[in-house]
């Protein structure tokens, strides 16, 4: 089965949010697995809006990448910039792949209501998903397939 870690900056919300849709849709073919470069917490609009679609993360934790030392995975998926530039190195045998995708709580930091908060978090919990439903094809490149 493939193993992939979503790596974020605080593993709070955007690759939290990627495993939860990994496990929900994709569990049959990878081994889903979040981590970031520094640990924030969950974060609770981030539960919520994944609990609006059934999928509860909320017993997930906020995890750094040293707290996983012994998987090796096959790919590394940057969720957010500062992960892709701050990215542990990782065994030869790992192919990283970047795909960005906004920050939420940056782009509700201005929010006038809770409604206006959740809007940004609901579509980026939303192009996650669209991106987790391509996984692993979209992986591999030129169409190829993963030995």
């Amino acid at each position: 089965m493939l193993k992939i870690l979503f790596l974020c900056t605080g593993n709070s919300c955007r690759s939290q949010m990627a495993e939860g849709w990994t496990r929900r849709l994709k569990s049959d073919r990878i081994e889903v697995y979040s981590a970031g470069v520094e640990s924030h917490g969950l974060n609770p609009q981030a539960v919520q809006v994944m609990a609006e679609v059934g999928i509860d993360i909320s017993g997930h934790s906020s995890k750094l990448v040293s707290d996983l030392p012994d998987i090796v995975f096959d790919y590394v998926v940057t969720v957010c910039d500062n992960a892709r530039e701050n990215c542990p190195l990782s065994p030869a045998a790992t192919k990283s792949v970047h795909i960005g995708f906004d920050d939420p709580p940056y782009l509700a930091r201005d929010a006038a209501s809770e409604e206006e908060v959740l809007f940004h978090y609901r579509r980026v919990r939303d192009e996650i998903k669209v991106y987790v439903e391509t996984l692993p094809e979209s992986l591999y490149p030129l169409g190829g397939k993963e030995n």
